[in-house]
């Protein structure tokens, strides 16, 4: 095997699959990528058994062939290299050696043969959406993903499709987030699927995608793969059943407060200041088109703040934790919130105004 090109041809594809590799691997031949060079491509695969990555670039291919190489060192050389200057690789028996300019670096290397790759996934569904609107639909739920819950289908991201329709639901038993969009592509009858990403996957998928253009998402019933470009992501899937996340979104809730999204943000953000540093738990007082916020920690300080709001109805008290709610404040669209209540010991429904896209819930505390 032997190839040139460029810096920037050879390192574009290497930082885009390095996120997973993980710097401890209980396999050595995992902390390698794998480089294949055929008909003028340049191939470069990452995996950590879960999530795979591959990344092709145009170069000038002398001999065909393919190697594994260590991953994070061949990065760093060629991230070392002048910019701009035309790079070498080439395999000498069992090294491989990249030379560009008066530097040479010879890298150990393993067969190509021992590497694990995902090659066919059987998809059983095949959606076409742009980039904007998969990250919308990732970075929308992402943060209500568990981590390293021993309900281990709570440790990824829900993704459902009809072949018209996309939702991605997010949990850790606190609180839920619910996000969806219709599809500008339908792609048919290929019946309702269900499938739960695993959370290094979903985060790997969102820092990949955010440009122009669309991406092909294919659904298999153990992997999920989305082409991005050059740049192709496999996950494997969680194997479990994900709750039944219908039953906690309250349906219609007795009491809907609106407030400025901006305004109650800011307001909560202030109360966090003051609040318990390990449950972060705040009270809210619901009045006559008044809230009040409060918020006391052990060491006897408390924080109290009253806005302004829409709000008609019996008063009631009721807990939360305040980074769950800013959380979902955060994730809202629009300058207006409304938060649907019922009493003191049911759930908050966020969400903005008039929409079902987005929908937030908060589970209450005891305060």
């Amino acid at each position: 095997m032997k190839f040139s090109a460029e810096r920037e041809q050879i390192l574009g594809p290497l930082q885009s699959v390095m996120g997973v590799v993980e710097r401890r691997q209980t396999m050595p031949i995992l902390a390698n990528v794998l480089v294949v060079v055929r008909d003028g491509t340049f191939a470069v695969t990452a995996t950590d058994l879960e999530v795979e990555l591959v990344a092709r670039g145009g170069v000038k291919v002398d001999r065909e062939g393919d190697i594994t190489v260590p991953g994070r060192k061949f990065l760093d050389i060629v991230k070392a290299l002048p910019a701009g200057l035309p790079v070498t690789v080439e395999l000498k028996a069992d090294k491989v050696e990249v030379k560009c300019g008066r530097s040479r670096f010879t890298l150990s290397s393993l067969p190509a043969t021992e590497y694990p790759t995902v090659e066919e996934i059987n998809a059983t569904q095949t959606l076409e959406l742009g980039q904007a609107e998969l990250k919308r639909l990732l970075e929308k739920c992402s943060f209500s993903m568990a981590h390293q819950d021993v309900r281990y289908y709570l440790n990824g991201l829900l993704l459902e499709t009809d072949g018209k329709m996309v939702r991605t639901v997010a949990t850790d038993g606190h609180r839920l987030a619910l996000c969806e969009l219709e599809l500008a592509k339908p792609a048919g009858s290929g019946g309702a699927q269900q499938v739960i990403v695993p959370r290094k996957g979903v985060l790997e998928l969102a820092r990949l995608i955010g440009g122009e253009g669309d991406v092909l998402v294919q659904v298999g019933a153990n992997h999920i793969r989305v082409q991005i470009g050059d740049i192709r992501f496999t996950s494997k899937l969680i194997d479990g059943r994900f709750p039944e996340y219908g039953r906690v979104i309250p349906a219609n809730p007795k009491y809907v407060v609106r407030s400025g999204r901006d305004e109650l943000r800011g307001a909560l953000q202030r109360m966090a200041i003051l609040s318990n540093e390990k449950y972060r738990g705040i009270r809210l007082a619901l009045g006559s088109n008044l809230l009040t916020l409060q918020a006391h920690n052990p060491e006897q300080e408390e924080a109290e703040e009253e806005l302004e709001v829409v709000f008609e109805g019996e008063g009631f008290e009721v807990g939360f934790n305040v980074n769950y709610l800013l959380d979902a404040l955060a994730a809202i669209d629009g300058a207006e919130v409304e938060l649907g209540l019922t009493d003191a010991n049911s759930s908050c429904l966020v969400r903005a105004p008039g929409s079902s896209a987005q929908r937030y819930v908060v589970m209450p505390m005891r305060l």
